[in-house]
């Protein structure tokens, strides 16, 4: 059964949904934007039996505490930090990451830096090459970096609306019935919150911030070679397959999966993905009983 948790890291109520015997593996799933550790609700579950299974939300996000952005500095530095910071409260020693969207430089970040305490990686559409980011998604978003004025980050407002949010869950899906309406229901709830518009300006603008990071993350995986697994939603308009393949270049013990869907491919694959985790993890040496 996942257990409902708040721990307090510097001064923020941190949720985290938590399932598993810690005697099992342990796998830290980091969510993307604009979602919450609620995009895993059907993973942990079906995972729960073999691993031991942790997914928090971000300050801003979910469940979380969302201080405005005067009171805490909305960046994926500081929010690695606060992971960090995370890990040790609750004392997970070792642990795979499991990484999507704005999880993956979160996730890689800590990894660099504690690359012993890292068992294995599985990389659902979270980028770590520049081939990742060349879509006409991007354009907006990289004019932002070079000038975060206000005519610029107008332009990025529309990325925070209902509109966009549902679509985030349905461009390249392959049946929409599979798709729940309560995914952009709940999301949007949050990012209607008085305050969390600019929180979201933030962090697009300290995006920008993680290309530069792109050398270093794969050299970590290089000389490092985490056992990784691929599960990418090949449809996915904002981090489509371009960006899967480079890993290939630098991992030796890679496994490499492109699925039928879309950017939220839990929510299309969600089966497929966890039984790829179970043989995946089985094959590496990480699994329980």
């Amino acid at each position: 059964m996942t257990k409902y948790r708040t721990v307090l890291i510097d001064g923020l109520d941190i949720f985290y949904r938590e399932a598993g015997s810690g005697s099992n593996p342990t796998i830290l799933l980091l969510h993307g934007f604009p979602t919450s550790s609620h995009m895993f609700r059907n993973l942990i579950p079906a995972l729960s039996d073999r691993f031991h299974l942790v997914a928090l939300d971000y300050p801003g996000y979910g469940n979380s505490s969302m201080p405005t952005v005067h009171e805490f500095d909305y960046t994926f530095d500081r929010l690695a930090q606060i992971v960090e910071k995370f890990i040790i409260a609750i004392d997970l020693q070792r642990y795979s990451l499991y990484v999507m969207d704005y999880g993956a430089p979160i996730g890689f970040r800590i990894a660099a830096k504690a690359p012993e305490r890292v068992e294995a990686l599985i990389v659902q559409n979270g980028n770590a090459y520049e081939e990742g980011i060349r879509g006409e998604f991007w354009n907006p978003v990289k004019a932002y970096w070079q000038d975060p004025s206000p005519e610029n980050a107008d332009k990025l407002r529309p990325f925070l609306t209902r509109e966009m949010t549902k679509w985030q869950y349905t461009q390249g899906a392959s049946d929409l019935e599979k798709i729940s309406p309560d995914n952009w229901n709940i999301d949007q709830s949050l990012l209607d919150r008085p305050g969390n518009d600019e929180i979201q300006l933030a962090l697009f603008y300290s995006y920008g911030t993680n290309p530069p990071l792109y050398p270093q993350w794969q050299e970590y995986f290089r000389k490092y070679q985490p056992p990784t697994l691929i599960v990418w939603g090949k449809n996915d308009p904002i981090f489509p397959a371009e960006g899967a393949y480079p890993y290939k270049r630098d991992l030796q013990n890679l496994e490499f999966h492109l699925l039928n869907t879309g950017h939220f491919a839990l929510e299309e694959e969600g089966n497929a993905i966890a039984n790829d985790i179970i043989r995946f993890m089985t094959k590496s040496g990480y699994t329980g009983q």
